[in-house]
């Protein structure tokens, strides 16, 4: 074989799915100077989709933490996609995981992960398997015939999940898709799933890689500074208003611009309301903070909102839980401005919007704002009404006998009574969320860990252990009820396996207390919430169940702590905190309602008509409420 020309490029003959991992772990980020792989590791569960790819290229190139792209063994594929997003959200979206499956059921079970990535906007990496593109035979195991399209396989149930999709039929179509992969994913105004569908046959072919491909890459995350005309508009509007208020969502934690919302706070006095995403952009006793906004908000952050001339939205979407479904921003004459990397959140309320980096757009604000502040009386009012809400959260944490079985708010309490500054507190779903927008104290910028655009349950204990990767001396807790525990418990295994030290709250409250809560508000009449025998009726309102979830805990590798009483409780989760392995502590409830009510409605639609007297006063209650829903504009 003759040499070849100097101007040929050089190549490398690899695998698709050998060039795959060899390309993703050669990718960075880089945002103020600093550097991020952008694809950490990879989670995966291997069958005959990905197997002979995927799997034998991540075998080729090294096992362990110091192998070219890490692997992580997962136990359900849905539970690998939330622990990927929990470390992209610790990382700030700098860093991703990627997540492998066959072809089939491994795949279609990403569809929930994908669609909760999506929601939050939070990068993860998808690699299923796919279908043959040979078509060797069909039809192959696990592979659809669709009748009116041939080329549609289970894996197209992720595109409207996904912020980008492409399936990659021949071996020199990853070139563009990989590119365009890690485009999306390092966008912060674009990402979130990002899927490359992988055909098993394709996987295993080989290929000449030209070095530019396989070369280290740096995709480079700016800081885009607002439109100085838009920005002028805004400073007039500030300046102008006599009622301001900030909502501050996740897009501050995303652009790690906590310094630059509190600087704008002090230097103006406006008054600064968080999204469940936003809750730590300010300390939860820095005076100009109020808590949080909303159906789930404090008292002084909902007066606040109704009162408003100008909301000043920073990174949020403005979802109806925030809004409280339209009614909250009262006062007719309210304006709103929306700073937001995204120009389709910033456009929402009908805002000035402000498309820029949260953090590039508030140092701009607050240098334009020189010398402005609110009225004193302003600032006297929300930090008389903050210190009524204390009195409130004090009130719900510390029961009056430390010896009685605790309700759900006075387990906060004892959370709060034994965390540090540094720990992170992640939840989901139930009603969990409410009492903890309302009534947790955020102590730094990541401690508050809610996933609250798609709420689901199954979340916490996998985002635990992606979290504690992504920040390994973070103590981490995982808060669960009994509803959420049983979905998916199954990576406290892959904890206990990779000896990822998190610490599960297991609350028992014998089914869903949350949806049980909407359920008799809306003339649902609790049906089918609660974890009990049937009764002579047929209905779910015998006995508890006896089931013992302490017990399979610790048959799956946890220490184990009970605690019947307050006082028990917070000795538990002390000694939980001291573990150096996977523990779990378990606590039965008082179903007592122990929490603030709810300062702002949110909508959830009743029967029009019923028979029955609870959905009849429900419907009422809830016409009086839709009819001061407005839009904004």
């Amino acid at each position: 074989m003759s040499a070849p020309s100097p101007n040929t490029p050089s190549t490398h003959r690899l695998t698709v799915a050998q060039a795959l991992v060899r390309f993703l772990s050669r990718q960075y980020t880089e945002r103020d100077g600093r550097r991020h792989r952008l694809v950490d590791s990879c989670w995966g569960i291997f069958g005959h989709g990905n197997v002979a790819g995927i799997g034998q290229a991540l075998v080729e190139h090294g096992q362990g933490p110091d192998a070219e792209l890490p692997f992580h063994q997962g136990r359900n594929e849905q539970a690998m996609v939330h622990a990927a997003v929990g470390f992209a959200r610790q990382r700030n979206r700098l860093s991703a995981q990627a997540v492998t499956t066959s072809i089939g059921p491994g795949a279609t079970n990403l569809v929930t992960g994908a669609a909760l990535a999506t929601i939050n906007r939070l990068p993860v990496l998808l690699l299923p398997g796919d279908a043959f593109a040979t078509r060797p035979a069909d039809p192959v195991l696990q592979q659809l015939e669709h009748p009116g399209g041939p080329d549609i396989s289970v894996n197209d149930t992720l595109r409207p999940v996904s912020r980008w999709f492409d399936r990659v039929h021949r071996p020199e179509a990853l070139v563009p898709a990989a590119l365009q992969a890690m485009r999306v994913l390092a966008d912060p105004a674009e990402t979130g799933a990002v899927t490359l569908a992988l055909p098993q046959d394709v996987q295993a072919e080989a290929f000449d890689w030209p070095d530019a491909f396989l070369a280290p890459r740096v995709w480079r995350v700016p800081r885009p500074a607002p439109d100085p005309g838009a920005l002028a508009e805004a400073v007039e509007a500030v300046r102008a208003a006599r009622r301001p208020l900030i909502v501050a969502g996740g897009g501050v934690h995303h652009s790690e611009a906590e310094d630059a919302l509190r600087a704008l706070a002090e230097a103006t006095g406006i008054p600064v309301a968080v999204t469940q995403a936003g809750k730590g952009a300010l300390r939860h006793d820095h005076p100009c903070e109020v808590g949080a906004i909303g159906h789930t908000g404090t008292a002084v952050a909902d007066e606040l909102a109704r009162t408003a001339d100008l909301v000043i939205g920073v990174g949020t979407r403005f979802t109806d839980f925030t809004t409280a479904s339209g009614t909250l921003f009262a006062d007719p004459a309210v304006r709103f401005v929306s700073l937001s990397i995204a120009a389709h959140d910033a456009h929402k309320m009908a805002a000035l919007p402000l498309v820029a980096d949260a953090r590039a757009g508030l140092e701009a604000l607050t240098a334009a704002l020189a010398g402005h502040r609110v009225d004193e009386d302003h600032v006297g009012r929300y930090r008389s009404g903050k210190r009524r809400w204390e009195r409130v959260t004090s009130a719900a944490f510390v029961p009056g006998d430390e010896n009685a079985r605790p309700t759900q708010t006075q387990v906060l309490g004892a959370l709060d009574a034994v965390v540090g500054d540094e720990d992170v507190v992640i939840n989901a779903a139930g009603s969990l969320p409410g009492d903890l927008h309302k009534l947790w104290r955020a102590r730094s910028p990541r401690q508050y860990h809610l996933e609250y655009g798609y709420s689901c349950m199954g979340y916490e204990i996998p985002a635990a252990i992606g979290v504690r990767m992504a920040a390994p001396d973070r103590p981490v807790w995982a808060l669960v009820g009994d509803g959420t525990y049983l979905m998916g418990p199954t990576e406290l295994v892959t904890a206990v396996q990779e000896g990822v030290n998190i610490t599960v709250v297991l609350i028992q409250n014998h089914g869903y207390a949350s949806i049980g809560g909407l359920s008799e508000e809306t003339g649902g009449e609790r049906f089918g919430t609660a974890y009990r025998f049937r009764a002579a009726d047929g209905s779910y309102t015998g006995d508890p169940l006896p089931v013992d979830l302490a017990a399979n805990a610790a048959s799956l590798g946890l220490s184990v702590f009970r605690a019947e009483t307050w006082r028990e409780l917070r000795a538990a989760l002390a000694a939980a905190r001291a573990e150096e392995r996977p523990s779990c502590v378990y606590v039965e409830t008082d179903p007592s309602p122990t929490a603030p009510p709810a300062q702002a409605w949110w909508d959830v639609p009743v029967a029009a008509t019923s028979t029955r007297p609870a959905a009849r006063a429900a419907r009422t209650a809830y016409e009086r409420s839709a009819a001061t829903r407005r839009h904004h504009l």
